[in-house]
């Protein structure tokens, strides 16, 4: 084994006998074996693309696979056995179509594997690959693919693709399966992922606002109340939809946590008046926050840390999610979900333990911020406000988070934090107050998000009348963990976004010649301190 794919590698260089996330050493070797398969679909289904008769079934194994190899997803071998299965089984009905069409000097190693060396070797892993530098781009490529991956999907389950995201997710796969390529055309890719990652947040942002209506700003509760609830944790949307409609009369109440905060906000959810409010914080704490709730709690995506025994019977996975002894509730053939045994359990629970009561403000995404953008300008202009700190991005458990608590509260009384991710949860609570009655934390939503701040961003350029993004007062301080993260700091760059600060730990994946490549180019750093960080920032 050996992963470095998130910011918790062990000793700042990578896992290698057990996940510091809590996956086994034999579930990330499965995981590296089904990356290095889904190379060889990527492939063929590309060719057959080519030809007009590629597979759909392509497409969403894709998604599906890659997504369920991120960070807290899946801890399951049997899952992962299964879709490795499933994914040969594909790619040998997609190699016999186009038999004859290939020439066998162009087709990749990752598609000739056979299934019993694919089962029973060794050498499928990151550290394959000699040559430092190149390894490090292809990782970070494959990381952002990833990150597509797991927005496509939710855009995917609503209805909403794009070829063009397809088509790139195989392009970026077969470009780590050449041995020709080199630095420059790698780092080239890693810049078009980005704009890919852009586009991809873009579908997700249309297929979340047309289905549940565009996000509004809402206070959310975080106490709770005497009925017995559920809880709700991850990113998908249509999950809490469908249970939503389940639970509806039934006299059991639903609350969000994690990632799952920012549905409050849409109009198509937040008419249920038995979506009570937010439990807890982000998804590190959830050990403790779950033992508390008392009721069953349903995991969409990640972030899921294995379960304490307390719990473990009351706990739930569904879609890509899994872990061993956990139930798992499976879609429908007609793409529906039945929630009724979370629903029948949750009647025999008592009310969630009380963490803490209050509300905090969430819905500012780009169609809330822009509609009143004059009177931000205003407010810009009037030298109200001095700055936007753009925070978003990922949390984590470890001590070092509390630079961006302290960086929050140390910001002067007319900067404005933009936020989306689980990254908010070190100072959305905070009294930080309101300028003129903006808040002074925006939070746009979840991590995809992201693309909201984007948008504000680039159409306060234009109100400006600036042609560079730079030029504007805003300054980005992100926290990242996981590889959406990743996905989201590539889109960033792509659009040019320059003096990013980035931590708490620089990712181990990035070889010391690639970070160079990205210092020259857009000047990204580590953190450092508060002081340090506040002074280059403001």
């Amino acid at each position: 084994m050996f992963c470095y794919q998130c910011e918790e590698a062990a000793k700042g260089t990578g896992c290698t006998t057990g996940g510091v996330c809590g996956k086994s050493a034999e579930v990330a070797d499965l995981q590296d074996k089904l990356i290095y398969a889904l190379k060889g679909v990527a492939f063929y289904n590309a060719k057959a693309r080519e030809e007009g008769f590629n597979n759909p079934k392509a497409d969403q194994l894709l998604l599906e696979a890659l997504f369920s190899t991120i960070t807290n997803v899946n801890f399951d071998s049997a899952y992962f056995e299964a879709k490795i299965d499933e994914i040969l089984t594909l790619r040998d009905s997609l190699k016999e179509k186009l038999s004859g069409n290939i020439a066998v000097a162009d087709v990749p190693t990752e598609a000739t594997v056979s299934r019993e060396s694919l089962i029973s070797g060794n050498n499928f892993g990151v550290l394959r690959i000699e040559d430092e530098d190149i390894r490090s781009l292809k990782e970070l490529l494959t990381y952002g693919i990833k990150g597509i991956a797991a927005y496509a999907h939710h855009a995917y389950v609503l209805g909403f693709q794009n070829e063009d995201i397809f088509k790139f997710i195989e392009k970026g796969l077969i470009a780590t399966t050449r041995n020709d390529i080199g630095v420059p055309e790698l780092v080239d890719m890693a810049l078009e992922c980005g704009s890919v990652a852009a586009t991809t947040m873009a579908l997700l942002d249309e297929a979340n606002t047309t289905t549940y209506g565009s996000p509004e700003p809402t206070s959310i509760d975080i106490g709770v109340g005497t009925n017995p609830g559920i809880l709700i944790s991850g990113h998908d949307l249509k999950d809490l939809k469908q249970l939503l409609e389940q639970t509806e009369g039934t006299g059991v109440d639903v609350y969000t946590h994690g990632e799952m905060l920012p549905a409050h906000a849409y109009p198509e959810l937040k008419k249920y008046k038995h979506l009570v409010g937010n439990y807890g914080g982000s998804w590190w704490t959830q050990k403790d926050e779950f033992e508390k709730f008392n009721g069953p709690i349903l995991m969409t995506t990640n972030c899921l840390v294995p379960p304490k025994a307390s719990y473990k019977n009351r706990l739930y996975t569904t879609s890509m999610v899994g872990f061993e002894g956990v139930k798992h509730i499976e879609e429908k053939a007609d793409g529906t979900k039945d929630f009724s045994a979370i629903i029948e359990q949750a009647k025999q629970c008592s009310a969630p333990d009380e963490l803490e009561n209050g509300a905090i403000m969430g819905g500012f995404a780009h169609n809330a911020v822009l509609s009143v953008a004059d009177k931000i300008i205003e407010a810009v202009k009037a030298g109200q406000i001095s700055r936007f700190i753009v925070m978003a991005g990922c949390d984590g458990r470890h001590a070092s988070r509390e630079y961006y608590t302290n960086f929050a509260k140390s910001l002067p009384d007319d900067a404005v934090i933009l936020t989306a991710g689980c990254a908010k949860y070190r100072y959305n609570k905070l009294d930080l107050g309101d300028i003129g009655g903006i808040p002074r934390v925006l939070d746009a939503g979840q991590c995809n998000d992201s693309y909201s701040l984007v948008v504000v961003a680039l159409k306060l350029a234009e109100a400006f009348g600036l042609d560079d993004i730079n030029e504007l007062p805003i300054s980005y301080n992100i926290a990242w963990y996981e590889q959406k993260a990743v996905t989201v700091l590539l889109a960033l760059l792509s659009l040019g976004v320059k003096n990013i600060v980035l931590g708490p730990e620089l990712p181990a994946f990035v070889s010391p010649n690639v970070l160079k490549v990205l210092v020259e180019n857009f000047n990204i750093s580590k953190n450092t301190t508060v002081e340090a960080d506040l002074e280059r920032l403001l």
